[in-house]
């Protein structure tokens, strides 16, 4: 899994998509933690996306940097401790001035029964599971 994170870190932007009704949503997101072996995304309670992943949590995101793309999809999972909502805030500073680990909007949401490919035109797909 630390190679499925250092790559969406390394790429910076990823797209997440999500199922509105019967329209899929896609939004590119920056917000990227291996926290207790967990991969965790954040948004905020009040956005559209959230309300998206708690109707139907299952979600993909997928990333692009040098010929190689990343595609994981999964179920998202909230998790409402404090200490990972934490330490999210403290690898992004500059989302504190909207979000706080103790604000009732901050959400953090980790990837279950998820599968990670690594594609490129040169090389075998990649799948890594957790």
């Amino acid at each position: 899994m630390k190679k499925v994170y250092d790559f969406i870190k390394k790429c910076g932007t990823y797209y997440l998509a999500t199922v509105d009704g019967d329209q899929p949503r896609v939004r590119p997101f920056g917000t990227i933690l291996l926290f207790e072996d967990k991969l965790y995304i954040q948004t905020g309670k009040s956005k559209d996306v959230s309300k998206q992943i708690q109707a139907n949590p299952k979600a993909e995101i997928c990333c692009f940097a040098e010929g190689t793309w990343l595609r994981v999809a999964g179920e998202l999972v909230r998790d409402e401790r404090k200490e990972v909502k934490k330490a999210m805030l403290d690898d992004y500073p500059e989302l504190r001035g909207m979000y706080s680990e103790d604000d009732d909007n901050t959400e953090v949401l980790y990837f279950k029964n998820a599968t990670a490919t690594f594609s490129s035109f040169t090389a075998a797909p990649e799948v890594i599971n957790f």
